[in-house]
């Protein structure tokens, strides 16, 4: 075990940038072969399952479950595809208050689920391959 008196840890804490300002959490000294690196993993990301929008007609009161992993057989909707093929990404659950045709997001790219926002025209998704189905 590595054992430093007072006045070297006070060196060293200052030569790893310990000298803040009045109220700053103290600083930490982290020896990489002490504290190995923790690898987080990227969250899963969805698939595009379409390069277009799908028209739905959507019931009022009715809930409905919107594929945000993209792996579903049954789009826009899911089908628990994502339970294999994208754990970590569960459906949109949403329940509409009126009666209304809606165009759902097939890119998986939206900014306002499972509402479609015209992402799909961005280039990104245009060029993108879509999954194979089997």
């Amino acid at each position: 075990m590595l054992r430093l008196r007072p006045a070297a840890l006070v060196t060293l804490m200052r030569g790893a940038g310990g000298e803040g300002r009045l109220g700053d959490p103290p600083a930490v000294l982290l020896i990489p072969s002490l504290f190995p690196v923790r690898r987080c993993s990227t969250p899963p990301q969805p698939v595009i399952a379409a390069k277009q929008p799908f028209p739905v007609e959507l019931k009022a009161g009715k809930k409905y479950g919107w594929c945000a992993c993209g792996h579903s057989k049954n789009q826009p909707f899911c089908d628990g595809a994502h339970k294999k093929a994208a754990p970590g990404i569960s459906p949109l659950r949403f329940t509409p208050e009126e009666d209304k045709v809606a165009w759902l997001c097939g890119c998986k790219r939206t900014r306002s689920p499972p509402y479609c926002d015209g992402t799909h025209k961005e280039e990104a998704v245009q060029s993108a391959q879509l999954p194979t189905q089997p």
